[in-house]
This record gives C-alpha cells, sequence and structure tokens, in this order.
C-alpha cells in the first residue's frame, strides 16, 4: 500500500515509518515547513493542505498533535495542544474528503484520556467518555473525523495507552531514577496504568489498517493494565533495583500543576476489546515480560 503519515517525527511516527518500509510499503509523509521527496507540506496551525498531493493514497494514519508532557499547562498550553489535535484533525479530514477517490481507511490517533480519571472501573470502547481536559479534547478530536466518515473511509480511533520504549515517552524518562535506585511508586501507588509496547503498537496499527471489518474506537493497550505500584515493582525487579522512594501527590503538583494529576495519578483501567475481537494477538501481554524484551535487549 501507499500510506500517508502526518507525526512521523514522534515516537510513534518515526517507528511507523520504519516498520511500514521495512514491510514493502510505500510511505509519505505530511511534515510542516518544507518539504523532500517524498513529503507533503501541510500547516495544521495555518490551515494549509496540498489535498491534490493526497491522491493515490491507500490509507492514511494521523498522529500529529502537541506533545502533552512537554510544558506546563498554562491555559495556553492547553489551547496549543488543543488546536493542534481538533483543528488539526478536521483539516486533514476536509482534505481527504475533498478528493474524488479518497483513501479507503483512515487511522487517527486518540488516547484513553478519553475515559478520564475512573478508579478501578474496567473500560472498552462501549464505555462513556469522562470528564476533564484530556477527555474533552478527547472527546472532540475523535469528533474531528467526521468529515471523512460521511465521505464514506472506513475510519478507526486508536485510542493508545502508555507506550513503553527506552527511546522515548514516559518509560525513557523512568529509567535514570529507577536505575539510580531513587525511582518508587506515584502517590499511594493504585491508580491503574494502562500500557502497551512500542511492538505491539505497530502491530495494532497495522492490524486496523488490513482488517476491514475494524471500525471506530480501538483500544491500542496491553490485555492486563496494572497498578502504578505493581509496575514500579515490575520495573525495579527487572532492573535489580530497589523502589523505595514515592513520590508524593503534592510534591508532583507543586513541581507540574495540573499535568501531574492527568498524567501521573489518573487511573484508568482499559481492556483491548476491539482489538481482540477482531483477531490481533499481543506479543507481550503482560507486563515483566515485555519489560524483560524491552530492556534487557
Amino acid at each position: 500500500m501507499q500510506i500517508a503519515i502526518t507525526g512521523s517525527r514522534g515516537l510513534v511516527g518515526t517507528a511507523l515509518v520504519e516498520f511500514l518500509q521495512a514491510a514493502g510499503h510505500g510511505t509519505l509523509r505530511l511534515v510542516r515547513g518544507s518539504a523532500a521527496e517524498g513529503q507533503v507540506s501541510w500547516d495544521p496551525a495555518e490551515g494549509t493542505i496540498d489535498a491534490t498531493a493526497l491522491r493515490g493514497v491507500d490509507a492514511m494514519v494521523h498522529l500529529a498533535g502537541e506533545n502533552i508532557a512537554t510544558a506546563r499547562w498554562t491555559e495556553a498550553q492547553k489551547q496549543r495542544i488543543y488546536r493542534s489535535r481538533v483543528d488539526g484533525t478536521r483539516l486533514l479530514c476536509e482534505a481527504l474528503a475533498s478528493l474524488e477517490q479518497p483513501p479507503r481507511v483512515l487511522l487517527s490517533a486518540s488516547a484513553i484520556g478519553y475515559y478520564g480519571d475512573r478508579g478501578d472501573e474496567v473500560l472498552d470502547e462501549t464505555s462513556a467518555p469522562g470528564h476533564g481536559f484530556l477527555a474533552e479534547t478527547a472527546r472532540d478530536w475523535e469528533a474531528a473525523t467526521q468529515a471523512a466518515v460521511d465521505k464514506g473511509l472506513r475510519v478507526v480511533l486508536l485510542r493508545f495507552g502508555l507506550i513503553l520504549s527506552p527511546q522515548g515517552g514516559a518509560l525513557a524518562k523512568m529509567l535514570t531514577p529507577f536505575r539510580l535506585a531513587s525511582g518508587g511508586r506515584l502517590g499511594d501507588g493504585r491508580q491503574f496504568w494502562s500500557w502497551i509496547t512500542l511492538d505491539d503498537a505497530m502491530g495494532a496499527i497495522h492490524h486496523a489498517l488490513v482488517t476491514d471489518g475494524l471500525r471506530g474506537p480501538v483500544n491500542v493497550v496491553a490485555p492486563r493494565a496494572v497498578t502504578n505500584r505493581e509496575f514500579t515493582r515490575t520495573l525495579g525487579r527487572v532492573l535489580s533495583r530497589p523502589t523505595l522512594l514515592p513520590v508524593p501527590r503534592w510534591a508532583a503538583r507543586l513541581a507540574l500543576g495540573e499535568m501531574a494529576d492527568a498524567l501521573m495519578f489518573s487511573s484508568t483501567r482499559v481492556e483491548p476489546a476491539n482489538l481482540q475481537k477482531n483477531g490481533y494477538s499481543f506479543r507481550y501481554p503482560t507486563l515483566e515480560p515485555a519489560l524483560r524484551h524491552l530492556l534487557e535487549k
């Protein structure tokens, strides 16, 4: 297939380009700024995109959006996060809908933040949305694909959980303190974290590309969520380090503000019901083998 990709410079996008090319697919990257060979220029902030350059594309994977963890959540930063997702998605989907022959499938990133902070409630794709900034952003982000849905594309909404990779994201940030024996649980550690390895994230994306019966929301998480306490103990065991220094909630709030509650202490216990129902087989369904694969290579 010829597959167009936004967000190709991020952790998931970089891995996806390599994965798809290794599998023999052609890739077309949508980038901001000047475009080189194999790229198309677009600017979500300015509302500009060359839709004609997307003619002949078989599939679209939309991953672009402001990183939610790079800066403290001021009102201005929250607006940047929101608009980069909602406005960018709407722009792209309207461009795809304008084509006489649009791609057959659009995979559009979302996040399990859609469900909000739900304690130990077990959640799947039929669960109602939650409350708060991330939940409201994810809800509107997904709704922004409506032009593609109306055009008849098969639209898959990839609700990503915590993606584990030593190359980037949350796990990479944890490694130094844990290796220095200064890692520990966050607060009481009872909050559920729904995670997936980068390898299985690639597998799930490819599965969504080629599975015609898969559409709508898809939780991209491993089958077994764990509490932060369990995650902490498992990571310490894999690294052969003690995990005796918990991070008090008040200290995290002091350092990070609202972002601490949303990203570190929110509890989201999510199951990948649609992936499993449609035949995806996880390479790393449980945490300790996953971490050993990632960290003992």
